[in-house]
C-alpha cells in the first residue's frame, strides 16, 4: 500500500470539500453533466455492532450527509452484518436486486466478499470500500491511515513504559480479526515501532474483534508469562482493551500495565481518564463518513472532477492496484488531550465522560 501519513489536529477535521468549492451542499455543479439526479439511493453495508461507532456515528452521519448533498432527495439503504460474512454477502445481493445506485461497503471478510463485489460491478453498481479495503473491483476506498494507527499505538505504548524500557521487557500483543485487512495494517504499523525495543511474549489474532475472545486470550497469556512479568499490552482496539482489563483484574492485578486501544469509545475514554487504559486512537468518524458520502454522490452523479479531488491517494488490495483513495489522519488520545479531541469535536459531552464516579479524576486533569 502506498499511503500518506497525514498529521491532523482533530478539532479542525471537517474534510467537507464544500467549503473550498469542490462540491457544494446541494450537489449542483456547472462543470458536470450528472448521470443521475439527486433522487439516488446509497447502499450502506456495515460489519458489526460490537463497536458502538457504526450505529452511533457512521450510519447517521452518512445518512445525513447524503441528504444534505442531494437537497433531501437522496436516501440510504442500510444493513449491518453483525460479524457474519455470509449475512453480509446476502445483504449485498439484496442491494444489487434492489438496484441501488452505489454501495458503501465495510466488509466483514474482505476476501470472501470479492465475488459479490464483482457481481455488483457486473450489474453496473459502483462499490466504494469504506473503512476496510475489500477485495474485488472496487471503485474507491476511504479509511484512516491504518499503518499510522498502529505506529501511533506502538510509539505511545513505548512512551508509557518509560525511558527505562528494555528489549527484554515482555508485552502481550492483541491484534484484531484475521479477516479484517485493517488489522494486519495496524499490526504492521505497531511492529515497526515495537520490534527490537521490547519482547512480544505472546501475540494473538482475535476472532471477530470480540472482547470475550480477547479476555480469554489474555487469561492464557497471563498463565504463560505471569502477570507480574507483563509490562505493557498492545490492544488493537478499545473493546478488546476492556476484555484485557477484565482478565488482568481477574488475575489479581491491581496496578495495571499501560494498555493501548483505538476508536475512542466512551467507555475507553473514561478508562483513560481513570488511568485503567493508557491511550486510545481518536479517528474523526465525521470526517471519514462525510468523505464517503461525498464520494458516493459524486461517483453516481458522474462528477469526475469532484470524485478525483476526493481520492488523491492510491492503495493496492490483493486483487487490484492503484485504487483511488482518501486516507484520513489520526491522533493519540491520552489524559492530556481529551478536551481538545473528542470534546472539542462534539463526539462526547463533558457530562457524559465525567460521571460522578470520575469527578476526582476529571478534576485532576482539568477536565471540567
Amino acid at each position: 500500500m502506498r499511503r500518506i501519513a497525514i498529521s491532523v489536529v482533530a478539532s479542525t477535521l471537517t474534510l467537507s470539500l464544500a467549503g473550498c468549492g469542490v462540491l457544494d451542499e446541494t450537489g449542483d455543479s456547472s462543470d458536470a453533466s450528472p448521470t443521475k439526479g439527486n433522487d439516488i439511493t446509497v447502499g450502506l453495508l456495515l460489519p458489526e455492532k460490537v463497536n458502538s461507532r457504526y450505529e452511533k456515528f457512521d450510519h447517521p452521519i452518512i445518512k445525513n450527509k447524503v441528504a444534505s448533498l442531494t437537497g433531501g432527495k437522496g436516501k440510504v439503504e442500510y444493513a449491518n452484518a453483525e460479524s457474519d460474512a455470509d449475512k453480509q454477502e446476502n445483504q449485498l445481493e439484496k442491494m444489487i436486486a434492489d438496484s441501488v445506485d452505489v454501495i458503501l461497503l465495510d466488509a466483514v471478510d474482505a476476501h470472501a466478499i470479492a465475488d459479490a463485489v464483482q457481481r455488483a460491478k457486473d450489474a453496473g453498481i459502483p462499490v466504494i470500500a469504506y473503512d476496510r479495503l475489500a477485495e474485488g473491483p472496487i471503485d474507491a476506498y476511504v479509511s484512516f491511515d491504518n499503518e499510522l494507527v498502529g505506529e501511533v499505538q506502538g510509539r505511545t505504548l513505548l512512551e508509557a513504559m518509560g525511558p527505562q524500557v528494555d528489549s527484554s521487557d515482555k508485552i502481550v500483543m492483541m491484534n484484531g480479526s484475521p479477516t479484517d485487512p485493517n488489522a494486519a495494517q495496524f499490526k504492521d504499523g505497531a511492529l515497526s515501532e515495537l520490534n527490537g525495543k521490547v519482547t512480544i511474549a505472546k501475540t494473538y489474532d482475535t476472532k471477530d474483534w470480540d472482547p470475550k475472545n480477547a479476555q480469554a486470550n489474555m487469561a492464557e497469556a497471563i498463565g504463560a508469562i505471569g502477570a507480574d512479568n507483563i509490562v505493557g499490552v498492545y490492544s488493537a482496539n478499545d473493546a478488546m482493551a476492556g476484555g484485557i482489563i477484565k482478565a488482568l483484574e481477574a488475575a489479581g492485578v491491581t496496578e495495571l500495565p499501560p494498555i493501548t486501544g483505538q476508536d475512542a469509545e466512551l467507555d475507553a475514554v473514561q478508562r483513560v481518564v481513570s488511568g485503567e487504559q493508557y491511550m486510545s486512537v481518536y479517528k474523526s468518524y465525521p470526517a471519514e463518513a462525510e468523505a464517503a458520502a461525498e464520494m458516493a454522490v459524486a461517483r453516481v452523479q458522474g462528477r469526475d472532477i469532484q470524485f478525483d479531488a476526493l481520492t488523491r491517494d492510491k492503495v493496492d488490495s490483493p486483487t487490484h492496484q492503484d485504487i483511488p483513495a482518501q486516507l484520513v489522519g489520526v491522533v493519540a488520545l491520552t489524559r492530556e488531550n481529551i478536551a481538545e479531541t473528542v470534546v472539542a469535536d462534539g463526539i462526547y459531552k463533558l457530562s457524559e465522560i465525567c460521571t460522578a464516579k470520575l469527578k476526582d479524576d476529571c478534576d485532576e486533569i482539568g477536565l471540567t
